[in-house]
């Protein structure tokens, strides 16, 4: 039975998409369930760059958390992508906490639309945009329940691969220029990645359609072209990485992420790869080999640790995108069995259950997928930047305290939501990991910020004395016992 040609089923497939985009923005969602504000490191540090850059009025912008030297995009790659949210902010007036906290989900959902866009002409819409939504986020390798630069650029390698699957003319070369210009301008891991898929079929082309591959060469490889200027001073220092043996503890490590993910969803996978291989078109193998270029890529860095590392960080979350549509034509092979006709009687069942026992198997796999991976996407541990007192305390300071207060000393981990909600200047911050500098901010404070030539000598003016001391789990407040400085709001103190 087709189901190209049965309208029952088409309405059905078309039906299943409703629950398929609820669910990816529910999973997209469940880190903010109970927390309103941005959530990682990497969305505080954008937010920071965008109100900079706005405040500057160039993609080349004071550093906002010191107050001096310059970032621009010689140095910094993803200076488009603050620009872009500054520039949305500003024009829909939407609160940021309000961006950050719904936007991630809202971009998941139009990547799940992306991925049916293409995979339901090959017959298997719903099914990889189901499999999508399993896709998780985690604090090593980012995801799409965070506003982050992969979490965007995730939703543009369904629609080029939709591009050069199903369209060879110059207006859709012109759009794959515009779109790679596009990732390159935001971020260059996810302009690279979808490259790495069509490889593959672009050598498959070669033979029987030299001018589709030619044409998608020139589309993918021009904009990188445009932006040589630009990118020139890190060429070497990317080149000489390659030769870099990197230590395997400082990466979230490949069998941890598939486990992440899911050994069912890879296993129908499996099956899926199967049946494209069997298939045997071009897209079908443009499908299958552009998985396997981009499981080698990761591979070869995860077992010899040369390469570049933000490929191998960022890759991961594209390698699940492709395991998703590729898993999606696994369970249409489930959901398309039939049995025969003759087993109605045998089984003494009416032809329609053995007419659509695929589709009841299908369902039975999805609630049993489901039925592992929503317990393990809500148990998934995150960190929390900031809470609600140190929220508002940081919106008080931002509103109450004059222009001539403008550096603080504060938790180095809390310093860059601090910076990015008050816009005043800080001390230190926690990026990564502490550093010197940082441990002596928090000496500083536990110690009851009694070193006033300290807070003189670097310009200090605001000192907030919450604490969040990771080992407890806790945040403890250490009241100042310095005589210059008065308290004006709780644990805010000002120096006079």
């Amino acid at each position: 039975m087709s189901l190209r040609n049965n309208g029952k089923i088409l309405t059905f497939d078309h039906l299943m998409l409703l629950p398929v985009a609820a669910l990816a923005f529910y999973v997209a969602f469940i880190p903010h369930l109970n927390y309103a504000y941005a959530l990682h490191v990497d969305e505080w540090l954008h937010l920071s760059f965008a109100k900079a850059m706005l405040r500057d009025g160039s993609v080349t912008f004071t550093n906002p958390f010191f107050g001096a030297g310059k970032i621009g995009v010689s140095t910094y790659l993803e200076a488009s992508f603050n620009l872009f949210w500054g520039v949305f902010q500003a024009v829909s007036g939407i609160p940021w906490m309000i961006i950050f906290r719904y936007f991630p989900s809202i971009i998941f959902v139009i990547t799940i639309l992306t991925v049916y866009i293409l995979a339901d002409r090959e017959g298997f819409g719903w099914e990889a945009a189901f499999f999508t939504c399993l896709i998780p986020t985690t604090v090593g390798i980012l995801g799409p329940a965070l506003l982050v630069p992969v979490a965007l650029g995730l939703l543009f390698t369904p629609l080029i691969l939709f591009l050069v699957f199903n369209f060879r003319d110059p207006l859709s070369y012109l759009l794959l220029f515009v779109l790679i210009g596009f990732l390159l301008a935001i971020h260059a891991p996810s302009a690279i990645s979808p490259i790495i898929v069509l490889a593959p079929y672009m050598l498959l082309n070669l033979k029987g359609n030299f001018k589709h591959s030619l044409g998608m060469i020139l589309a993918l490889l021009l904009p990188f072209l445009v932006i040589f200027p630009w990118i020139f001073n890190l060429l070497l220092p990317t080149a000489r990485s390659l030769f870099i043996e990197h230590s395997a503890s400082e990466f979230v490590q490949l069998p941890r992420i598939i486990e992440n993910y899911g050994y069912l969803p890879v296993l129908v996978c499996l099956l899926g790869t199967i049946r494209l291989a069997l298939k045997g078109d071009s897209k079908s193998y443009g499908l299958v080999l552009g998985l396997l270029a981009l499981l080698l890529m990761l591979v070869a860095f995860f077992t010899f640790h040369r390469g570049v590392p933000i490929m191998y960080e960022r890759g991961l979350m594209y390698m699940m995108l492709m395991l998703s549509i590729v898993a999606g034509a696994g369970l249409a092979t489930i959901k398309n069995l039939e049995l025969p006709a003759r087993f109605s009687d045998w089984l003494r069942v009416p032809p329609f259950v053995t007419e659509n026992v695929g589709r009841f198997l299908s369902l039975v796999l999805v609630g049993v997928i489901l039925a592992i991976a929503i317990p393990a996407r809500l148990g998934t541990p995150y960190y929390l930047m900031i809470d609600t007192e140190d929220y508002h305390a940081f919106v008080w300071i931002k509103n109450n305290l004059a222009g001539e207060y403008n550096r603080a000393i504060v938790d180095p981990w809390k310093a860059t939501a601090f910076n990015a909600i008050t816009d005043r200047h800080i001390y230190t911050r926690v990026h990564n990991y502490p550093t010197a500098i940082d441990e002596a901010a928090y000496a500083f404070i536990r110690g009851g910020s009694r070193d006033t030539a300290f807070l003189r000598q670097n310009g200090i003016s605001i000192i907030y004395t919450r604490v969040y001391e990771g080992k407890q789990g806790q945040n403890i407040e250490y009241p100042s016992q310095n005589p210059q400085l008065i308290e004006v709001a709780k644990n805010i103190y000002v120096l006079k």
